[in-house]
């Protein structure tokens, strides 16, 4: 039996936060240790950008408007540069535990951008479920320099935190923009876009890489990291996007912890404190209310 657009996006949306998902363990495995931050960054962008080139072979290129490409510009600079630099840096100075927790903060940053601009409103419940996730995810930040939290830092919490506030601004100001063109398009060029601007910035760091030094597990990771979570899950997203609210797809990052923690514990990259459980509750319950929030409002 067919499955409509909408349970299509809904599997989108799963499948693109697994992928997200095991970013966490494999990139603490490998930045900062074999590879660096900025030779990732600029090296899956050229990766993404010849994944982006791909659909060209059986369609025909898009025409896109003169104002959108400034638009589209400001993507590739926000989703395509700056969410990379902040996650790749806050991944090589933090936990993955820590990150993966931190990183479902983005509904309640979807709200805040979504309330803001105009787009939902508060309510009693929304506003409780705003304050007691934030709680949650501040309460990890101030205690990462703590002694249960050795493989953390603040600096790699904050970083992985505004990584969560651009993907959530992106989902709320560029939804138009999904729905406007062939997600295909989009992507090709903001990750053509950020490729140019990121490989003479990060060039020298891939030819100095020392790949003899990885062994077949650490360069299968690499690899993974390197092929497969830019293009793939973005086109996922991009494609959900089209068809669910930017609050509705946020919510599929709850998946990323449950899969993330998973994987570190498992490849003995981390371990589960009874004060980040209580932690990721605080800010489990916050979506909760937010979405039991949205349903009331609705009813």
């Amino acid at each position: 039996m067919a499955i409509s657009k909408i349970q299509s996006a809904h599997l989108a949306l799963i499948l693109c936060n697994i992928v997200w998902a095991c970013d966490y363990p494999f990139y603490n495995l490998i930045l900062g240790k074999y590879i660096s931050p900025l030779a990732m960054i600029s090296a899956s962008l050229v990766v993404a950008a010849l994944w982006s080139l791909i659909p060209l072979i059986w369609e025909k290129p898009e025409r896109v408007e003169p104002n959108d490409r400034i638009k589209i510009f400001g993507a590739a600079v926000l989703i395509g540069i700056t969410r990379k630099l902040c996650m790749m840096f806050g991944l090589s100075l933090t936990s993955p535990i820590d990150g993966s927790i931190i990183s479902t903060t983005t509904p309640l940053i979807v709200l805040i951008i979504s309330v803001a601009v105009g787009f939902e409103h508060l309510t009693k419940s929304k506003t409780l479920g705003l304050l007691l996730g934030m709680a949650g995810a501040v309460t990890i930040i101030i205690t990462s320099n703590s002694n249960s939290h050795e493989q953390s830092s603040m600096m790699g919490n904050i970083l992985i935190l505004s990584s969560a506030c651009i993907s959530a601004a992106y989902m709320v100001w560029f939804k138009k923009l999904v729905t406007k063109y062939r997600i295909t398009t989009l992507l090709r060029w903001i990750y053509c876009l950020s490729a140019i601007i990121m490989l003479p910035i990060g060039a020298h760091d891939i030819v100095t890489t020392n790949f003899s030094a990885m062994d077949t597990n650490i360069l299968l990771a690499t690899l993974f990291v390197l092929i497969v979570p830019t293009y793939i899950p973005n086109l996922l997203l991009n494609y959900a996007l089209k068809f669910v609210m930017p609050t509705i797809s946020s919510i599929y990052s709850y998946l990323q912890p449950i899969v993330a923690i998973s994987l570190a514990v498992a490849m003995g990259l981390d371990r589960l404190h009874f004060d980040m459980i209580l932690f990721a509750l605080m800010i489990f319950v916050g979506v909760w209310l937010v979405i039991r929030g949205d349903k009331l409002a609705g009813s």
